[in-house]
């Protein structure tokens, strides 16, 4: 039996099974042109099945419950075709199209929809992008989120066809990649998005991709024991969630808690719950943020436990009752229910103390379906006490001064294997032409590790899909004020060290306020151009300049580049981003100026240099473009 359908073998072993196709083949899906096409499901064992499509015939008898067949190379098509299946019933799918199909992965730079998306600024001009998106060429599979300790056989999803009524729910990058690749290729284009923001690389990789790494072999064994016991995770997690809590925010401290019990926040600011921080007078805060309030239990509360909604957080919350911890939750936008034990409360007064960690976007208490209310038992019956109305609220620290946040938050998102096995594995061997991919601003902090972590991810899925080294492309993250150059740096490593990969430099569409910046189109434009080079040989400058090497003469340091693009400029003025630093390794500020294919780089206080850096800085102030309008990449000569 395929590994993919392992998990059904007992039920298959007892049940008839009507013939299935595997969800990723539904109406309106694009299949891959010039290569073989394997097509799967399930069925009785035994049972002979014939797949049709394009004047293609092939059977197969299923073994195991499962069967599979390869439809043979065919040329793209924008005709609409019909798939048929036939065993002991029939299934049909419509509107089929053959064409060039990219996986879109990452977190949430490649998740960010095309149309708006709550608290955060709109995509650039994207209301004409939607306006002008009548394109049924392309269509976009949107994977369902779906973290897994093993691999799955499965994913929820289904193909939409690109118009301006469809398009607002689409990967704006995936998007904007699409429709450059539609018009240069004018051929069908079909996106499998599978992506999920604030996840890191390893949760998107398989156990054997992450065997090799040695500094993650404790959190494959956590995988498993989770496997076992999967409370495990959160009491694992819990400890080292309050110890971060207490060393970083002031309000958190122990003795000076603003959870206690008898704390008066009459000096806070007031704000109308359920709401979103952003509406209640807290404009773009991140960060750490409080809520108090009071709830008074009647007389003829029967004293027993009582159950507290808060309906859905933004991000992670942690709850008290008159001082005591009842709850805490990491996942965004989950409904809080939490139990209190009646031996915590009292008739009367009881306080509600909600610390709130907002990473970014919007933040707070902002209801949901779920009502704001403490449901109690009473001596005559259920009741029903409203928690909203006025809270008092207070900001404690800001992501500007947390910087990040450790892994321990983000169980949900950041388990190693997770979303591999969730949102990965299932597509396998589904054919495609290669992946696109945003994704790095979740290992800041372990950029050193990134080096060896992301291009073991790619070799990866290169195993898994058995394709061969297909492209893989990817968007080095763009400038912010928490994203550090040595991130940047590891990701040019990769490009410069994995075959047939290549990089979209972003250092003049990022935001420093922004960590999704909303100048999506020319990162879509720029991956288009690196798939036409790479996946379909046209004879096309697909990025930026690329320092190659560098040498000296007196107090000029020479700097040589690839990817000249027809020569190298200065955009806007006088060429600037560059430092230098003698053998004393203090780097200043140095002039720069282009002469030929080479870049002299010099400063009045080094007299010999000895290394030079480029846009090294977490919002990089940089204009070196080559002649084809592509940015250079941030690098420095001292990479090691």
């Amino acid at each position: 039996m395929s590994p993919a359908f392992s998990s059904l073998g007992c039920l298959l072993a007892t049940a008839a099974y009507a013939v299935e196709l595997n969800p990723l083949f539904q109406d309106n899906a694009v299949l891959q042109c010039d290569a073989r096409v394997p097509v799967w499901g399930t069925a009785d064992n035994g049972e002979k099945i014939t797949v049709n499509f394009a004047g293609q015939s092939i059977s197969t008898v299923g073994a195991g419950g499962v069967w599979k067949v390869w439809l043979n190379p065919m040329r793209p098509s924008a005709t609409p075709g019909v798939l048929t299946v036939r065993g002991k019933t029939t299934r049909e799918i419509g509107n089929i199209l053959v064409g060039e199909v990219w996986v879109a992965g990452g977190q949430s730079n490649m998740e960010r929809r095309l149309g708006l998306t709550g608290g955060q600024p709109p995509i650039l001009n994207w209301e004409q992008a939607v306006a002008t998106a009548n394109h049924p060429e392309i269509r976009e599979f949107h994977v369902q989120h779906k973290r897994a300790l093993a691999p799955r056989e499965t994913v929820a999803g289904a193909w939409a066809v690109c118009s301006p009524g469809t398009v607002e729910n689409f990967s704006a990058v995936g998007y904007f990649f699409a429709r450059d690749l539609l018009a240069a290729r004018k051929v069908p284009v079909g996106i499998i998005h599978s992506s999920v923001g604030g996840t890191p690389a390893e949760a998107w990789t398989s156990e054997s991709g992450l065997k090799p790494l040695p500094e993650f072999a404790e959190a494959l064994a956590d995988v498993k024991r989770f496997a076992v016991d999967p409370d495990m995770e959160i009491r694992k997690a819990q400890p080292d969630q309050l110890a971060w809590f207490e060393k970083t925010d002031p309000a958190s401290k122990p003795g000076a808690a603003w959870s206690a019990a008898n704390f008066n926040p009459k000096e806070w600011a007031s704000m109308t719950l359920p709401g979103y921080l952003e509406q209640g007078g807290f404009p773009g805060f991140d960060g750490i943020v409080w809520f108090r309030r009071e709830f008074t239990l009647p007389e003829n509360w029967d004293g027993s436990d009582v159950h507290l909604h808060l309906g859905g957080i933004d991000d992670m919350d942690t709850t008290w009752v008159n001082g005591e911890r009842v709850g805490m939750t990491y996942v965004a936008n989950k409904e809080r229910v939490y139990p209190v034990a009646g031996r915590l409360l009292k008739r009367g007064a009881n306080s509600i103390a909600v610390r709130v960690l907002d990473g970014g976007g919007n933040g707070g208490l902002f209801g949901g379906k779920d009502e704001m209310r403490v449901e109690i038992n009473t001596r005559g019956g259920k009741a029903s006490l409203s928690l909203s109305g006025a809270w008092h609220c207070k900001t404690s620290t800001t992501m500007a001064e947390i910087r990040w946040l450790p892994g321990c938050f983000f169980e949900s998102s950041n388990l190693a294997t997770g979303r591999y096995n969730g949102m990965i594995s299932p597509l396998l061997p589904y054919a495609m032409r290669g992946v696109i991919w945003y994704q790095g601003e979740n290992n800041v902090g372990r950029e050193r590790q990134y080096r060896t972590l992301f291009p073991a991810m790619i070799a990866d899925w290169r195993r898994a899909w058995g394709q061969g080294d297909f492209p893989f492309l990817f968007v080095q993250i763009a400038p912010f004020n928490y994203m550090s150059p040595e991130l940047r740096e590891a990701q040019l490593l990769t490009w410069q060290q994995a075959k047939n990969t290549a990089m979209v430099v972003t250092t003049d569409v990022g935001d420093a306020n922004d960590i999704h910046p909303a100048n999506k189109p020319p990162v879509g434009a720029r991956l288009a151009l690196a798939a036409r080079a790479l996946a379909y040989g046209e004879r096309i400058e697909y990025s930026g300049p690329v320092f190659d090497s560098m040498r000296t003469d007196g107090r000029n340091a020479i700097l040589r580049f690839t990817h000249l693009g027809g020569g190298l400029v200065a955009k806007d003025g006088e060429l600037k981003g560059f430092t230098v630093a003698g053998a004393d390794k203090v780097f200043h500020p140095a002039e720069a100026r282009i002469s030929g294919d080479n870049v002299f780089v010099r400063s009045a206080e080094v007299q010999r240099p000895v290394a030079v850096r480029y846009g090294w800085a977490n919002v990089p102030d940089t204009n070196l473009f080559n002649r084809a309008g592509l940015p250079a990449s941030p690098f420095r000569t001292d990479v090691n």
